[in-house]
């Protein structure tokens, strides 16, 4: 093995998962006990961070609190949502992450993301070969969408998965308290994929869950919609609906209101608000019914308290990967999760990807997954999904409340 010592950074970047400082953790527990990576650096709000050499020196942090980010929720160094540009259109950004790379001798480079993330890792991985500069690029998955090409599943999204079930039950049972009928919608995060929305499933499959899931893999029809609902309304006195937020109509447009409100620094439009239009819809269309709009929003993807243990484990396994393999020579590679059955129990892997065939790519939920009604999934979804969110930590408590890590944060010089 050629040997390369020098310094690594690690940045976070894109939204935010209950598990995302697990593997952040994975990275800088492995690198700091390594031998030969000589300084961990933490870069503040992602590749922001390098840009204005604005990077916190890990080994300066208590190890207790260190250890602590494995059960703390968001993003604890900072992310941030930058796209840089190609380098052959623009490369001023590239040159100054080369700066600061020379600067702090930093041969190591990985990166906490999802799909426009690893975009950015390809980038940098390719440019520091073009120019010669010895720096091993390793990206670390990372995305409660579960979303990415390659890989049998996602870190973060197993959490959300148990929040949103768990939560479609809580909400069940509290929408049949009266004598009187609802009609509930609940709105799940997911742009272009919906594996979050058919998670809700999981919900159903223990007897409280939703009647009707509608994701963005199949075209929308607000005139069948309807139809659903008043038919299982009709049927049960009650209907609970999940909604993916980015459902669409056959020509691609979408169908919440919310989609020209904003975009993110990708250019991605900004969904939210379904549920009330649908809410308004549904009143409207079937006259005389209590309708209920729920939007779990940020509660999805932060809810630590709900995060399953295979899902942490996981997400450290993800990021000590990563480490051990840059550090073996490997480069230009996302760590992915090769799924197994081991003493007929689920068990889980590590393996690598190409950056190159990551980036920018989307996995979507086969469409074998989705009943022929395209308001909702087969048993194989389930049979997914189910061992994927098992195992309740052991989460550190003060006074009955979560105790998330406080890190000092101490530029490095």
């Amino acid at each position: 093995m050629n040997e390369l010592r020098g310094a690594c950074i690690i940045g976070q970047s894109g939204g935010p998962t209950s598990v995302i400082n697990a593997s952040a953790y994975g990275v800088i527990d492995t690198a700091l006990k390594s031998g030969v990576i000589t300084q961990v650096l933490g870069a503040e709000n992602g590749i922001k961070g390098v840009l204005n050499d604005r990077l916190f020196d890990m080994g300066l942090e208590d190890p207790e609190e260190l250890a602590l980010m494995k059960y703390t929720p968001s993003s604890a160094l900072g992310s941030c949502r930058y796209k840089i540009a190609d380098p052959d259109v623009d490369d001023t950004d590239y040159k100054r992450i080369l700066e600061v790379f020379k600067k702090h001798n930093v041969r190591y480079f990985f990166y906490n993301g999802g799909n426009d993330s690893m975009d950015t890792c390809n980038k940098i991985s390719k440019y520091m070969q073009r120019v010669g500069y010895d720096c091993r690029v390793i990206g670390v998955p990372k995305t409660i969408d579960n979303d990415l090409w390659g890989t049998d599943h996602c870190p973060g999204f197993a959490s959300a998965a148990k929040y949103i079930s768990t939560s479609c039950m809580e909400v069940y049972h509290d929408a049949r308290v009266y004598d009187t009928g609802m009609i509930c919608i609940i709105e799940i995060m997911g742009r272009h994929a919906g594996w979050l929305t058919a998670a809700s499933a999981l919900a159903t499959e223990y007897g409280a869950g939703p009647d009707l899931i509608y994701m963005p893999e199949t075209d929308f029809d607000m005139d069948q919609f309807i139809a659903d609902v008043k038919r299982v309304y009709e049927e049960k006195g009650n209907c609970m609906v999940a909604v993916s937020e980015g459902i669409h109509y056959a020509d691609g447009s979408f169908v919440s209101e919310a989609k020209t409100s904003a975009t993110d620094g990708f250019g991605h439009a900004q969904l939210g608000g379904l549920e009330v239009m649908l809410q308004e819809i549904v009143k409207d269309r079937i006259p005389g019914v209590k309708v209920r709009g729920i939007e779990l929003s940020l509660l999805q993807r932060c809810a630590a308290h709900l995060a399953s243990e295979t899902d942490i484990e996981e997400s450290y396994m993800a990021g000590k990967a990563a480490v051990e393999n840059a550090i073996a020579g490997i480069s230009d590679r996302m760590v992915g999760f090769e799924r197994g059955i081991v003493d007929g129990k689920y068990a889980c892997k590590t393996k690598l990807i190409p950056l190159t065939e990551v980036a920018n790519v989307e996995k979507k939920i086969p469409r074998e997954w989705i009943n022929e009604a395209g308001n909702g999934v087969t048993h194989e979804l389930i049979d997914y999904a189910l061992p994927l969110i098992q195992g309740e930590p052991e989460l550190p408590k003060v006074d009955s409340l979560p105790r998330f890590c406080k890190l000092k944060k101490i530029l490095a010089k």
